[in-house]
């Protein structure tokens, strides 16, 4: 990685060996071999967060498709109390970016399930705050 002086002297050009690879529709760079100096943080997958917004859209779909009439009927279908079922079906008002965020493992380090059970704001720069996400850049 030799920098070099263009022509009129103004500009430095530097030659990064690297490659790009495309993981799970994001892009990844890849560094040349025995590059060690920065590896890209690990995902901290929250499998409780992820069952618990998985049930919420399946038990949305099935709410909104009929196929069952009310919610005391679902959680009866469930095996579950109405107030519990209820909880975990209000995570599909959380904002697309958060929900994305607990999917790519993105999620605050400390975010719970609990917190996430908890009543909060349907604004969703008020739930960004609450749970310690920072506003996406447009």
């Amino acid at each position: 990685m030799k920098p070099n002086l263009t022509d009129q002297g103004r500009t430095i050009r530097v030659h990064v060996p690297m490659e790009l690879k495309r993981r799970g529709g994001r892009k990844l760079i890849i560094a040349p071999d025995g590059a060690t100096d920065w590896a890209a943080p690990q995902p901290r997958i929250d499998d409780t967060l992820i069952k618990a917004l998985a049930r919420a859209w399946r038990w949305r779909g099935m709410i909104e498709t009929g196929k069952v009439r009310t919610v005391r009927h679902l959680a009866e279908k469930e095996k579950i109390s109405s107030s519990y079922l209820a909880r975990i079906l209000r995570l599909t008002l959380l904002a697309p970016d958060i929900i994305e965020a607990i999917l790519d493992g993105r999620a605050p380090k400390g975010l719970s399930l609990a917190d996430l059970m908890e009543p909060f704001p349907m604004e969703w720069e008020q739930q960004r705050a609450r749970f310690w996400f920072v506003k996406p850049k447009q």
